[in-house]
């Protein structure tokens, strides 16, 4: 008996760590992105923060913004209708991708947006 409660501890302790370790990958904050742009590269992650700045051209189908989290900024590439302030706190999900790797640190590493959220 003790050793059936055991192994169902041990299962349960095991699933808890696996999702944490997954939620971790999945809401990282932008330092760990930019030190370690392979961990993510091509994965859908989601950050929290402020965006910095916004820009884009008419007729151009791709805006750009940048979201502050505290511990790094990272730019976002969308090709939504809508376009976060200056100051905005958003929630962004979207795909790790980078333009080019030079001696191991990403060029242009970036978030290819999926979902925005803009909390008020």
């Amino acid at each position: 008996m003790m050793k059936s409660l055991s192994r169902v501890a041990l299962a349960a302790a095991l699933a808890a760590l696996t999702s944490a370790c997954a939620l971790s990958l999945r809401n990282p904050d932008i330092a760990d992105l930019r030190n370690h742009p392979g961990r993510y590269q091509g994965q859908t992650v989601a950050v929290n923060g402020v965006v910095t700045s916004s820009w884009g051209l008419p007729l151009v189908p791709f805006r750009f913004y940048k979201v502050d989290d505290g511990t790094g900024e990272v730019t976002v590439l969308s090709e939504g209708h809508r376009m976060p302030a200056r100051g905005e706190r958003v929630r962004v999900k979207g795909r790790v991708e980078e333009v080019a790797l030079f001696g191991g640190r990403p060029l242009g590493l970036h978030l290819r947006e999926r979902d925005l959220y803009v909390k008020r």
